[in-house]
């Protein structure tokens, strides 16, 4: 990994939702405007919590149908000995490639309290989780397509590798944030950098919405104001 963060720089990050964050990404031009974000049907499962952020712990799975090597699939132990080689805080992303994602689920109520054991702040999958009682109370962030009562056949096929949830590709070791609005990566050259931008925008978004809710409102005010505005 090229750049590992101080635990100040996470924590700034921390304090800004993801709205802020895409938006001072933006003004970087690292990347087009509708990349570098989950899409889709993957949703943030535990709104009050506050902003995850850690870098990506990639995983690929399948559970719709049985394993073909053996009959069974034995538990697989190795991708905790990998989470622990990233540093921390760590977000595991679990890719469901079945041909029926979301069928049966990996993460559930063991599973979670594991995961934070391994110094993981949060989860990301495009298939499903269970037990979600359990993981709300440990304040562990699910991001997920679906819920399911079972874990069918769920078996780890890859791990470290690529992975690509809800249109966004991410890598092992990526940056990621997510809150109740959903979840995105954070370019690591310039991550140290977004929060102090991310400050500027909020203060200007203040102003404005200071004058839309105060009583000397008017169009004529406003426009000026916009004009003036720079991020």
């Amino acid at each position: 990994m090229k750049t590992v963060l101080t635990e100040d720089q996470l924590e700034a990050l921390r304090k800004f939702n993801a709205c802020l964050l895409a938006n001072a990404i933006e003004t970087f031009h690292k990347r087009l405007r509708n990349e570098g974000f989950v899409a889709g049907d993957v949703h943030c499962l535990f709104p009050s919590l506050p902003p995850m952020v850690g870098y990506a712990a990639t995983i690929r799975i399948r559970g719709s149908a049985p394993p073909t090597a053996d009959g069974i699939y034995p538990d697989r132990t190795d991708w905790w000995d990998y989470i622990l080689s990233l540093p921390a805080p760590r977000v595991v992303v679990v890719q469901d490639c079945a041909t029926r994602p979301g069928l049966g689920s990996l993460l559930g109520g063991v599973h979670v309290n594991i995961l934070r054991a391994l110094g993981c702040d949060g989860a990301i999958t495009n298939g499903s989780v269970r037990d979600i009682p359990e993981a709300e109370a440990l304040g562990f962030p699910l991001f997920a397509g679906n819920v399911s009562v079972s874990h069918a056949y769920v078996h780890i096929v890859e791990i470290g590798g690529p992975v690509e949830i809800g249109g966004l590709k991410i890598q092992s070791g990526d940056l990621l944030h997510g809150d109740i609005h959903g979840v995105q990566s954070i370019p690591l050259d310039i991550a140290a950098q977004v929060p102090a931008v991310a400050a500027k925008i909020e203060a200007v978004e203040e102003t404005l919405i200071s004058l839309c809710r105060s009583s000397g409102f008017s169009l004529e005010k406003l426009k000026a104001a916009v004009a003036k505005a720079k991020y």
